[in-house]
């Protein structure tokens, strides 16, 4: 089949890739627009662009896809079907007829749980422990087309979001070629979504990553690896926006070697218990103990390591 392929970030590669080195025929891709990226503030290209660049493929990268000449350039292509994943723009009602077999999309749920543009980051986040990707047919409504084929995969105690979609990319790119092959060879067709079972994934803001220490300590360690690594769990110090890695709920209350309020739970929320190789800190519930810490204008670092370098005591508060 002739296809079109409209895909922006790293999540989205796989699939690329699996299409150029399928029998099918990517006659062109639509990526988002180049951005600026970094301290240094460069230009630079989406993942998708960059291997659609190196493989000769036409790219067009409109701000809208309702843009006129979106439309021109889509009828000049011809394409039997397009693929999305990961575009981060809506498809326009006018054009998703306008390929034969429509627009399959690969999204990183089990529909109709988690519709929206951060599915893995919600069901971490909620402590699911099944999560999957879905192909489904785009129409106008949100995530809520009918479904071509499902994969599961089990969300392991440590995985962070980047962990659980990379390994979402990889299984998600040959559920998705499958989709195409069975809709090529006809007969393959499309389950309604169930009316039961929905849930809603909005995007991720910044302010949505700021740790509350008052929280119980399972739902604290359940934030920070859903918001990694993007867009980055944070928690502040004074004035100054402190990243935090994902980090370890203190179990062993008991332990002698830990310090004591740790040990007897008295250690109030957002509050640290600084030792030479660990950085306790409080929460609603049992103590923490930090993983990496990423100061303003600084790599990620070991918590003792930033502790030792900021001076930090017992009884300094955080957030």
């Amino acid at each position: 089949m002739r296809i079109v392929f409209a895909g922006t970030p790293e999540v989205a590669v796989p699939s690329l890739q699996a299409l150029i080195d399928s029998p099918h025929d990517v006659v062109g891709v639509i990526t988002r627009p180049d951005a600026v990226s970094g301290r240094g503030r460069k230009v630079v290209r989406s993942s998708v662009g960059v291997l659609a660049d190196q493989h000769g493929l036409e790219v067009i990268t409109p701000r809208r896809l309702s843009e006129p000449d979106v439309d021109e350039v889509l009828r000049r292509w011809a394409p039997d079907c397009g693929a999305v994943v990961a575009y981060g723009g809506l498809v326009p009602p006018g054009l998703l007829d306008l390929p034969t077999h429509g627009w399959i999309n690969l999204h990183f749920s089990v529909l109709p749980a988690w519709r929206g543009a951060a599915p893995v980051q919600a069901a971490i986040a909620a402590g699911d422990e099944v999560t999957g990707a879905s192909t489904f047919r785009l129409e106008k409504g949100l995530d809520t087309g009918p479904v071509f084929g499902v994969l599961t995969e089990t969300i392991r105690p440590t995985d962070t979001s980047g962990d659980l979609l990379g390994r979402l990319a990889d299984a998600g790119s040959g559920l998705l070629l499958s989709t195409l092959d069975g809709l090529e060879a006809g007969g393959l067709v499309p389950e309604p979504q169930p009316s039961t079972g929905v849930s809603h994934a909005p995007k991720v803001e910044v302010d949505d990553a700021r740790i509350r220490w008052d929280l119980p300590a399972h739902i604290i360690d359940r934030l920070v690896r859903a918001y990694t690594p993007s867009p980055g769990p944070w928690t502040s110090l004074d004035d100054a926006r402190i990243k935090i890695g994902p980090l370890r709920v203190v179990e062993a209350a008991g332990d002698q070697a830990l310090p004591e309020a740790v040990r007897d739970g008295s250690l109030p929320p957002g509050t640290l218990a600084v030792t030479k190789k660990a950085v306790f800190v409080g929460t609603g519930s049992q103590p923490v103990a930090l993983g990496t810490v990423q100061p303003p204008g600084k790599k990620p670092m070991p918590a003792a390591d930033w502790a030792r370098g900021a001076r930090l005591t017992d009884g300094t508060v955080l957030g």
